[in-house]
């Protein structure tokens, strides 16, 4: 029986060893979400004020789960990044698969076996067949860093290797970006993480970065 393994449940040791994933340590290699981000207008700082007004109210009174997360904060950040408008489109569950060919040394036979990852892109946003941005949505209170393998698994699951592909994690309260690129050896690089719970509303950054992605291949 061929094993299957859900992509949840991947860690990064297990895709530093399968897929020789390296995290980038130049400094020039993500710097997207730092440099000539585009500024937001006073509009849209105030819905920002509104989003995260909602969701800070809605923690204090019951468990936000991942459903929720999508619809007060994620949604509202993707219609003001403009994903919701062409050239993108936005799928959503994607199913995702990828066949891994292993190599035993169980009692030295040498034994080839075929590891299957599977797993479902909870939002992809695309731009006719070029896969742009994957959001991996985590109910609140979900630590971040486990969030991470996941999303770069699915990334690894590009059909486009040749392009440059980026990430969003989210658990309502926390944001965080990934970078990945698959040129000779797939290596990736995070931004910093941000939050809800600072004085200045830093949902004005996760803003911005979402154009300045959506700007670099439209």
């Amino acid at each position: 029986m061929v094993p299957i393994i859900q992509a949840q449940n991947i860690t990064l040791a297990y895709l530093k060893q399968k897929f020789a994933l390296e995290k980038s340590r130049d400094e020039l290699f993500f710097t997207e979400w730092l440099e000539y981000l585009p500024i937001i207008s006073e509009l849209e700082q105030q819905y920002l004020d509104r989003v995260r007004k909602n969701y800070l109210g809605l923690v204090e009174t019951s468990s936000i789960l991942e459903d929720a997360v999508k619809l007060v904060v994620l949604s509202p950040l993707l219609d003001l990044a403009g994903f919701y408008q062409s050239p993108f489109y936005i799928a959503t569950e994607e199913p995702i698969e990828i066949s891994e060919t292993i190599i035993t040394d169980e009692q030295e036979t040498g034994e080839e076996i075929t590891e299957i990852i599977k797993g479902k892109i909870d939002v992809l946003v695309l731009q006719q067949q070029l896969w742009l941005l994957v959001i991996e949505a985590k109910r609140a209170n979900f630590s971040l860093a486990k969030a991470i393998p996941q999303a770069l698994t699915y990334m690894l699951a590009n059909p486009q290797p040749d392009y440059p592909l980026y990430s969003l994690v989210i658990n309502g309260e926390d944001f965080q970006f990934l970078k990945l690129t698959q040129k000779d050896q797939p290596r990736y690089a995070l931004s910093d993480r941000f939050t809800l719970y600072r004085r200045e509303n830093e949902l004005y950054q996760v803003l911005k970065i979402l154009k300045k992605i959506g700007q670099i291949l439209s």
